[in-house]
């Protein structure tokens, strides 16, 4: 089996969401497997360390997950347009990684949620994407043959998979969003056999 990466930051539960059906088109793919993980919220002034394992859902990320990944998919709520600080954070303190092309040639998705359908998705994702390229990594987008892509009155964009969560985040992840979000984590598992071959 080889490892898939979906690496994300969650803040109210959306992009979590997002990340359970990108592991499963990434699982669809026999002989790929997702590895769900995320990353620790981030303080200007922290008086209590976070734990080193969270009290629930998905484990922290470690340096030997970026190794031992066959691809990667990456999400994160909107911030202004960006992607939010714990994630950012996170990246920020991979040059090691970056020095050694521990991502050099392996595929790689973005993902995010939104307060609002003009709320920075896409300018989101775009951003994600820049450390991805900078590490060397091949993106994977959601071609318009996904025919969802084209019907979509929600989330979902080519650049990644993506929600709408409404202003008071009471909008559930739609199905035409699941299905693009399992169509990209499918396309990135697939990529990613191909190019271990």
């Amino acid at each position: 089996m080889s490892d898939i990466l979906v690496l994300f930051y969650s803040h109210s539960g959306s992009v979590k969401e997002l990340a359970r059906h990108i592991a499963r088109g990434i699982d669809s793919v026999p002989g790929m497997a997702a590895r769900m993980r995320t990353v620790p919220k981030v303080a200007a002034v922290t008086s209590v360390a976070a734990p080193d394992i969270p009290d629930e859902g998905a484990p922290y990320v470690t340096a030997s997950d970026l190794a031992e990944c066959a691809g990667l998919a990456l999400g994160s709520p909107t911030r202004f347009g960006n992607m939010a600080a714990p994630l950012k954070y996170f990246l920020d303190g991979t040059g090691g990684e970056w020095m050694r092309g521990t991502l050099t040639g392996k595929p790689a998705s973005v993902f995010t949620s939104t307060s609002t359908m003009h709320g920075g998705n896409e300018s989101t994702l775009l951003s994600m994407m820049l450390p991805l390229l900078h590490h060397g990594m091949l993106i994977v987008g959601i071609p318009f043959s996904e025919a969802a892509l084209t019907a979509t009155v929600e989330g979902g964009t080519p650049y990644g998979a993506s929600h709408v969560a409404g202003a008071a985040n009471d909008l559930v992840v739609s199905d035409a969003e699941k299905q693009l979000a399992f169509a990209l984590g499918k396309r990135l598992s697939a990529a990613a056999q191909k190019l271990a071959a």
